[in-house]
């Protein structure tokens, strides 16, 4: 059976659901897939490479839809917190592969995200760093939010502050806080 990039992709994300990332290694995907470490190779010349691909499989729900700036940011920052949560520890991975450069698919959201921000009359210059903001956000509350999904998984008896109710509420408040943050900033520039 020769082996595809899109089957070692699939393979890993499945172990990365299974196990989590800290159990993520090329050995053990290369046992999964009864091939040799080398066999991987083949297809990526190192595990940040195979992280990235699986960060972009984990990121492929994520799409721009019509609208104004404010929905665009919106929509993106919502389909991306629920792209992460659908796979273990997939905020870490996701910034993991965001931190390497190794996310083509990052890398198309974070443009998106830019052209949102100058459509609100950010200065261009200052447009990548708008989008990176935002993604910062929505990375650090899911991981956030995916450790305590993991404790109560655990059956760890932690007390939960009452802000951790409706985790979904809190976001949209918290990425509200930013939106209306871009939206004075480009009046103030104005």
């Amino acid at each position: 059976m020769q082996l595809h990039k899109r089957d070692v992709v699939e393979a890993a994300t499945t172990l990365l659901d299974s196990y989590g990332i800290a159990d993520l290694s090329m050995r053990r995907l290369a046992r999964e897939l009864d091939v040799s470490a080398g066999a991987l190779y083949w297809h990526f010349a190192n595990k940040q490479q195979l992280l990235g691909a699986v960060a972009d499989r984990i990121l492929e729900p994520v799409h721009t839809r019509p609208g104004d700036w404010r929905d665009r940011i919106m929509g993106l920052c919502g389909q991306l917190r629920e792209a992460l949560l659908s796979h273990t520890d997939g905020a870490e991975l996701v910034s993991a592969s965001l931190a390497a450069g190794q996310s083509a698919v990052m890398v198309d959201l974070l443009a998106a995200l830019g052209e949102a921000a100058t459509d609100a009359g950010v200065a261009p210059d200052n447009a990548e760093v708008t989008a990176r903001t935002v993604v910062y956000y929505v990375l650090g509350f899911t991981a956030d939010e995916q450790s305590r999904l993991q404790w109560d998984a655990a059956g760890a008896d932690v007390v939960q502050p009452v802000w951790t109710e409706n985790p979904t509420a809190r976001f949209g408040f918290g990425l509200g806080l930013l939106v209306d943050g871009i939206a004075a900033h480009s009046r103030a520039g104005a």
